[in-house]
Formats: structure tokens, C-alpha cells, sequence
């Protein structure tokens, strides 16, 4: 007798038709001619021939000369289908072919109740090895009647049909879990939107006398900022009464906001469209053509995500074209747009810029929070930074936040890009890697102190990302020892803030790259003395007129700091300063007044300041300690290092913004913008020209990140 591994003869129990005429059994095309007596049986016959001819014994099954039972439950469906409901076996390859073999039948004549299509299911219990097994399969309706049968076969069929209903239910039960949005983004994980006007809405509520919060390393994240601010009633305030699809999500809602029982989502669009003229430019307008979208979410209570994706197309003033294509990168890009990325050329004299950002956030308990993602960071309570600021392009970083007591510990991992052509090899840029601590300490109900160290290190001799620097709480001094003074460029800088009032606080930075105590002491102004200085105000609800936010703040840093002997070195990131917008060797003073009425806000910002640039023209090439990206070794001279050194630059920015916030939950705001631009060189280079300059624009913006163009 040959022998085969599969379903060999199936008999099925012939429905009781002498009993009830009215159920008829599922047809094959070759049974239509037989009498109604003989339709179970033919039906039984062509499955029966269907399995013997397509059936594959499996391999493994064969050679173990397995003897055993194979449960099978199958159903034929309204429209004549076959569809396996559950097989048990012991060996997953006798579930697939059993599963493959049904699911090729083709379709028959659907069984009938009363003259209406039905579905009919049938249980097989197959003994392997295979033999005439004459009545292995039953139809269920009529096994579940019979009390004779095992409790085996009953405990599959009640499991299977529990599970079947569960399943036809499931989608139900999706949609039954929606919920209400309740604006969960207000106390998750996420972080706020980073731009200086955003955060202004909630600078004093977080600036209390008595408030223990950490208010320099930002963008916040919204479970910390809830505390003292209460978003919803904000926003609760702020919404306009319409009852229509549209207007709710024109003017009050994120354009789909979705929540279930324990996750929830939300979708916007984002837009920056801006059109504008510059006055002193050769071409006709400005424009800014930015499309995209932003996701944030949460799953449970400790994971959360956000993601935005931008299109962009633009050509903005003069001053601001010629420093993007100042700072190109080798490999043929004509830009990089600051703040933004390397751009492409768009038409003849714009360009095309992708930017992405996104990240991760997890919050394994209440005093950790870890953010994995491509975006920027920033340490500061002031408009600028001397520490780490968000000027440059986003990049990928992983960030710990540990908050205990009155401390507030930040660790930020980045990778970067030096994208010059003195370090690009074979076509491709630099990477270097940049490890910054940063803690802040609430001394007492009015003073917070701060302590930064940061080290940037490249990718020398293959040495990749260093894990010594992955110890969150060592002194980089140190390890840069370990590893060769020059292979790692170490900075470190304090903070701090004292609150005079509910209304009234003062900050301050500084920051030092290179230090020499005994040429500080001798007065000559050695150019080992790298180091920058930030001192500012604000004055909440200003003069007794509330939203009124006034700020002053001076910065001065020093020739060379930021910059390093090895050139790769230099505290930067794809041709731009990870610290403050100037490099170095610059004072400052910056002046800005803010003012919120309901959805209505307008900005007026005055920023003048002196710097010094190099001469570059063939005679004398020296570096001034400005640009940081030059090596210092080429400096002029030693001693007499001042700010302003080279070609000093007097210049002006200032500006004046009004506008109207259309939408509180995506922040998309309708902005009209007015600024002047003076730049005064002492003399003039081919680099170093003087402009002066007015641009208006106007547009509509989703405001989700700070872009600066006071260069």
C-alpha cells in the first residue's frame, strides 16, 4: 500500500436531510446533477479528491515516522469560500500545508437555510499516518448537539468560537475605546515647541519666587511646565465659538486628534509662507515657501513621539543669501541655510532646503526622562547662549534629564558634521561628536546655579564615539588628559539666576574655553584668555501692564574661544556655531519687548553690537579670533588680544513684528515683520562689506522652532 503524509479519505456525516429538507450542504459544480439525498456525500467525494491531489506530505513529518492527530476546523462562507478556522498539530508544518491546501479550493455553491446562503463548518480529527478514516469529519452544528463526543473536540470548538466572535468584534472594539480628545500633549513627555516668543506665554509662571523649577536647559518638555501653567485653560479661553467641522479646526483644534484608552495622536499641517522685499537686494522679493507636517503621540503613560517633515523653497534678503552661501559645503551645494541645512539650488537665485526633525521620549520613572532624536537643544535663560544654542542645523542627539530634590541634571550626546573642504575625505564629511553636562541647582527660593562642561572630540584614528565620555557625571578635563590634549577640545562655563521679584529676575553666563591665570593676572591681554560673558534682565508684566515682557541682555566673548589648535576641533556644527550666532571676538546688547492680548502679540527687538573681522587680503591673512573655525596658531600677535580686533564692525539690528495666533493648538500664527540692518566696517574686503538694509515680510507661519537673522 503506498503510503502518503496527508488527509487521505474524508468522510463527512451526511446532513439528516429526511429530517429537515429546508438545510442544504455546501455544491460543488460536479454535484449539481445529484439528487439531494446524495449531495453530502458527493461534497464529501470532491474534498475528499482536492486533498489527495494537492496535498505535500511534509519532509520532517516523514522521516520521524510520526504517529499522532491532527485537528482541523474549516468553513465554508456565504459566498462559497473555504477558510481554515484553527489547526492543532504538533508540527507547525502540518498546520501550513493543511492551511495551503483549503485555501486553494476553489468556490462552491454556499450551503442554504431555508432557500439563504449560510455558512457551514466542518471539523476534521486526522490520525497520522494517513489511513481510510471513514467519518473523520463532522459538521459542527450537528457535534455540538451530540453529547457523545469528546470533551477534547468541545473544548476546541467552544475556544474557537470564543475567539472567532472576539475577532468579528475587534474592530468594534477599537472604535468603541475612542474617546474624547482631552489634550493629553499638556501633560505628557513631549517637548514644548522652542521659540522665544512661544515661551514667553508661561517665562514668569515658571520664574515665581518659591518655584522649583529649571528654566535653562530647554525646549521643556509639557509635564514639567503644567506644574506652574495651565495650558488648557489657556487654551480654553483663548477658543473661538463656532460649531462647524471646519472652524473647530481652522481656529480651536489640531487638524486630527485622535484617543483611545491608553494612546493618543495628533496631526497638523505645517506652513511657512512668507513673501517680503529687501531693499538693498538686486533681485525683486523674498519669499518662503514651506510645507509640511507635524505628529506627536503617546503610547501609555511613559512613551511619547513627535516628528515633523519640512519642504522648503525660499530666497531671503541679501546679507542673509550671501552668509548661507558663505558657509556652503564642499561637494557642489551652493547653501546651507542657517538654522535650517544644506540647501540645493531652487530656479536661479533660491533655494531648496529639506529639513526633518524627530525624536523619542521615555520616561522609565518620575525623576528620569531619555529623548532619542535629530533635532537641536539649548542652555540659557537669555535670548542668546554662550553655552549651547539652537542656531545651528538640527543634528542627532540622545538626552538625559534627571530631576530630583532641587537639582535638575541635563546629559546631551550629539553627533555632528564638519562639512569644509579641508576636512572632507573621499567626499565625505567630518564627524566629530560633542558631550555636554549641564546642572542646575535651586540654592534657595531665589537663586539657581548652574555648571556646564561640554568636550568635543572627532573621528581620529577610527576612535569613533568615545564611551569614556558616556559616564554622565565625570569631569571631561580629565578624560581629555587621558587621551591627549589634543584630541578632544574641552569647555566649561556656570550659570546663574537670582529672582528679585515675582516680576523681576536677573541671569548670567560664562563660559570659558582656555585659561591662563598667571597671563590674567599680568594684564597684557593674552590670547590664552578665551572666555565669554552674558548678563541680562526681565521685567514681567511691565510697568503694571500685563503680558509685557521687557528684556535686556549684553554678551561678550572673547577672541579665539570656541576655536582650537586642531581645526576640526572647533565648537560647531555644519558651518555654524553651536553657541552664540557671532562666533567670537563680539559685544553685544540686545533689548526686547514682548506683548500678548488675547490671540494678538507683537515683538520689537533691538540688537547692537561691535565685532571684529580678518582682513584676508593677501597681505595680511592673520586670524583676528573670530572665526572659529580658523586655526589659532595663526594669530597676529599674542598679547594686546581685545574685542574688536581686526576689522572692527559696528552694527545694528532691530526689528518690529505684529501678528495674530489663527490656531493655539498647532501655534500657526498670520505675522507681518519689519527690520533694519546695519552693518558698519571700519574698512571694507571682499568678505567684509558695508549694508545697510530694510526688509519687510509678511506670512503665515506654524511656529515650532526660533529662526534667527540678526547675523
Amino acid at each position: 500500500m503506498r503510503y502518503y503524509i496527508f488527509i487521505v479519505l474524508l468522510c463527512f456525516q451526511s446532513l439528516v436531510f429526511a429530517q429537515d429538507y429546508n438545510e442544504k450542504p455546501p455544491v460543488f459544480d460536479a454535484c449539481k446533477e445529484e439528487p439531494m439525498a446524495n449531495l453530502q456525500k458527493c461534497f464529501d467525494t470532491q474534498v475528499f479528491n482536492l486533498l489527495y491531489e494537492n496535498f505535500k506530505a511534509p519532509e520532517t513529518v516523514t522521516k520521524a515516522n510520526y504517529k499522532g492527530e491532527v485537528v482541523i476546523l474549516l468553513e465554508v462562507d456565504k459566498e462559497g469560500g473555504f477558510r481554515t478556522m484553527y489547526v492543532d498539530a504538533i508540527y507547525p508544518e502540518l498546520k501550513v500545508e493543511a492551511t495551503r491546501v483549503i485555501a486553494a479550493f476553489p468556490e462552491v455553491e454556499p450551503a442554504t437555510y431555508n432557500g439563504n446562503p449560510t455558512y457551514k463548518q466542518y471539523s476534521i480529527n486526522l490520525k497520522i499516518p494517513l489511513e481510510d478514516q471513514t467519518g473523520i469529519i463532522k459538521d459542527l452544528a450537528l457535534q455540538n448537539k451530540n453529547e457523545n463526543k469528546s470533551d477534547n473536540n468541545n473544548r476546541v470548538v467552544e475556544e474557537l468560537n470564543a475567539l472567532e466572535l472576539a475577532a468579528k468584534k475587534e474592530l468594534d472594539k477599537v472604535n468603541s475605546e475612542y474617546k474624547k480628545y482631552d489634550n493629553s500633549e499638556y501633560s505628557s513627555q513631549l517637548n514644548i515647541p522652542f521659540s522665544h516668543e512661544n515661551y514667553a506665554q508661561f517665562d514668569r509662571a515658571t520664574n515665581l519666587i518659591g518655584t522649583n523649577s529649571h528654566t535653562a536647559s530647554k525646549p521643556f518638555i509639557y509635564e514639567d511646565v503644567s506644574t506652574y501653567h495651565d495650558f488648557n485653560a489657556k487654551n480654553e479661553a483663548l477658543k473661538k465659538e463656532t460649531q462647524t467641522w471646519i472652524g473647530k479646526k481652522l481656529w480651536n483644534e489640531h487638524l486630527v486628534q485622535i484617543q483611545g484608552e491608553d494612546y493618543w495622536f495628533t496631526v497638523d499641517p505645517i506652513f511657512d509662507l512668507q513673501a517680503g522685499k529687501d531693499t538693498d537686494a538686486d533681485f525683486g522679493s523674498t519669499f518662503n515657501n514651506t510645507r509640511g507636517v507635524f505628529i506627536q503621540g503617546g503610547l501609555g503613560k511613559k512613551f511619547n513621539f513627535s516628528a515633523s517633515v519640512y519642504e522648503n523653497q525660499g530666497r531671503f534678503a541679501q546679507y542673509f543669501n550671501e552668509y548661507a552661501e558663505s558657509i556652503r559645503p564642499e561637494g557642489g551645494d551652493p547653501a546651507i541655510i542657517p538654522g535650517r541645512g544644506i540647501a540645493k539650488r531652487f530656479k536661479e537665485d533660491a533655494y531648496d532646503y529639506p529639513v526633518a526633525e524627530a525624536y523619542l521620549s521615555y520616561t522609565p520613572s518620575k525623576f528620569i526622562n531619555v529623548q532619542f532624536g535629530h533635532g537641536k537643544n539649548f542652555i540659557g535663560d537669555g535670548y542668546r547662549s554662550l553655552l549651547q544654542s539652537d542656531v545651528a542645523s538640527p543634528y542627532p542627539y540622545l538626552k538625559l534629564n534627571t530631576k530630583f530634590w532641587k537639582i535638575k541634571y541635563t546629559n546631551t550626546y550629539t553627533w555632528l558634521k564638519d562639512v569644509r573642504p579641508e576636512v572632507t575625505e573621499d567626499g565625505a564629511f567630518l564627524t566629530k561628536y560633542i558631550a555636554n553636562h549641564y546642572l542646575s541647582w535651586n540654592v534657595n527660593k531665589r537663586l539657581n546655579l548652574g555648571i556646564f562642561e561640554s568636550v568635543i572630540w572627532a573621528n581620529t584614528n577610527d576612535r569613533g564615539f568615545d564611551v569614556n565620555y558616556l559616564n554622565p557625571i565625570i569631569f571631561y578635563r580629565a578624560i581629555e588628559f587621558e587621551t591627549g590634549q589634543d584630541a578632544g577640545n574641552a569647555i566649561v562655563g556656570a550659570s546663574a539666576k537670582y529672582k528679585l521679584s515675582d516680576n523681576f529676575n536677573m541671569y548670567s553666563q560664562f563660559v570659558l574655553d582656555e585659561f591662563s591665570l598667571s597671563d590674567a593676572k599680568g594684564g597684557n591681554g593674552s590670547w590664552k584668555n578665551k572666555f565669554g560673558l552674558q548678563l541680562g534682565a526681565k521685567y514681567y508684566n511691565a510697568f503694571k501692564v500685563k503680558d509685557l515682557i521687557l528684556q535686556a541682555e549684553y554678551n561678550a566673548v572673547r577672541p579665539y574661544t570656541y576655536s582650537h589648535n586642531t581645526i576640526t576641533l572647533n565648537y560647531a556644527h555644519n558651518n555654524q556655531p553651536m553657541a552664540h550666532l557671532w562666533g567670537a571676538n563680539f559685544r553685544e546688547l540686545v533689548l526686547i519687548g514682548r506683548y500678548r492680548y488675547k490671540r494678538w502679540f507683537g515683538e520689537a527687538k533691538l540688537i547692537a553690537g561691535v565685532r571684529g573681522f580678518d582682513i584676508n587680503d593677501g597681505t595680511d591673512n592673520f586670524n583676528y579670533g573670530s572665526d572659529i573655525f580658523r586655526n589659532e596658531v595663526d594669530r597676529p600677535f599674542d598679547s594686546g588680544v581685545e574685542i574688536g580686533q581686526g576689522i572692527k564692525t559696528n552694527t545694528i539690528n532691530a526689528s518690529v513684528q505684529g501678528g495674530y495666533l489663527i490656531n493655539p493648538a498647532s501655534n500657526l500664527k498670520v505675522f507681518a515683520n519689519i527690520s533694519y540692518r546695519n552693518f558698519n566696517p571700519e574698512a571694507e574686503t571682499m568678505s567684509v562689506l558695508n549694508n545697510s538694509t530694510v526688509w519687510f515680510n509678511f506670512g503665515i507661519r506654524t511656529d515650532l522652532f526660533n529662526w534667527y537673522f540678526d547675523l
